[in-house]
């Protein structure tokens, strides 16, 4: 069976997602093939709207996508495959494509919305309609490997209320269908039971401003959000010019929710944390194209500033995905050791603009 099933049923332009037993997690072949579905229905006039969703353990829904295949991160570089930068080049664009698109796009987030996950749901524009459920769990878990939210995080995440975009950007955490409505990542919420009628729905002809409506009148009183409860201690906390500075007033608060989220920063690479909150607050002032540019710069030094199995990235996969022991050598080993210089430089850029891979971007 095929990673990704594309059709045309009446006007609408269906994906499924379709790698259960990786959680959808995406490939090389998976992006080129939503890629070129999504081109091909933009300018196919038989196409209104296009919808993805994923394939779970039982069937369709269950779960959306669980990011990028971290696994042949780890391959490629140990084997020195060319591919891993068409990877990051071709998903960015895939990125930047969604987000400039036409035509409705409505996004099924039931079950693991994670990183990549994010980055083919989190960019549609004001045609763009992100369904999630009562089983969602969504993140940007990627300080956890020693890498930050790439596929335009940094964009989306800035664009949260208040400094909730920083703290799910360090922290890395899970939060439901209720917490990402309120986060502005979802744009309704409803049970996992009507989502095989609602895709249907897409085909039959009901117009998208329709379905919109209705969802919308239907989701009138959402779930209570324990992420919003939470936001006046996010944003005074995770508001401080630093990652030291955020640690340090978590860690002198003392309540059991501050203690045990300092406990968990500190479990991340703090390399990476520094050069996430750099970039989530570089990002906040600029277009998705520039912040998307800026990421593949980025993302081209977490794999060659320190070549191969030195890399912050490489060991992070290593100790969750390969080896499995959960025990990262951090490099530096604590968050007060990082220097500016070593975060500026995953900011420089490796290419000159006329040469970058993400030049043409608008």
């Amino acid at each position: 069976m095929s990673e990704v099933v594309c059709e045309v049923r009446g006007s609408a332009g269906l994906v499924t997602l379709n790698r259960p037993k990786a959680l959808n997690a995406l490939s090389l072949d998976m992006i080129r093939a939503l890629t070129a579905a999504l081109l091909q229905w933009r300018d196919d006039p038989r196409v209104e709207r296009v919808a993805v969703r994923g394939t779970g353990r039982e069937g369709p829904f269950g779960a959306f996508c669980a990011g990028g295949d971290i696994r042949f991160f780890h391959q490629a570089v140990l084997a020195g495959d060319p591919r891993l930068e068409d990877f990051f080049t071709e998903e960015y664009t895939l990125n930047h494509l969604i987000h400039a698109y036409p035509k409705p796009y409505v996004v099924f987030l039931d079950g693991i919305v994670m990183g990549g996950g994010m980055g083919i749901s989190a960019h549609g524009g004001d045609r763009s309609l992100r369904l999630v459920t009562e089983r969602t769990k969504m993140a940007m878990p990627e300080t956890n490997i020693g890498l930050f939210p790439d596929v335009g995080g940094g964009w989306f995440l800035a664009r949260c209320p208040g400094r909730i975009g920083e703290y799910l950007a360090l922290t890395g955490n899970l939060i439901n269908g209720a917490d990402a409505l309120s986060a502005g990542l979802a744009d309704a919420m409803v049970t996992a039971s009507e989502l095989p009628a609602l895709w249907d729905s897409l085909t039959d002809g009901e117009t998208f401003d329709r379905m919109r409506e209705r969802l919308h009148a239907a989701a009138a009183s959402p779930a209570v959000s324990e992420l919003a409860a939470r936001r006046p201690d996010i944003d005074r906390l995770f508001g401080a010019p630093t990652v030291a500075a955020i640690v340090a007033g978590l860690e002198a608060d003392g309540t059991p929710w501050a203690t045990q989220t300092a406990e968990l920063l500190r479990k991340r690479s703090p390399l990476m944390l520094h050069v996430t909150l750099e970039h989530v607050r570089r990002a906040r002032h600029m277009t998705l194209a520039n912040d998307l540019r800026m990421e593949r710069d980025m993302v081209r030094h977490c794999f060659h500033l320190r070549p191969g199995a030195a890399g912050e990235t490489f060991e992070g996969i290593r100790a969750l995905a390969v080896d499995k022991d959960h025990a990262p050598m951090w490099n530096p080993a604590r968050i007060e050791e990082v220097t500016p210089e070593l975060v500026q430089a995953f900011f420089a850029s490796p290419w000159p603009a006329h040469a970058h891979p993400l030049r043409g971007l608008q």
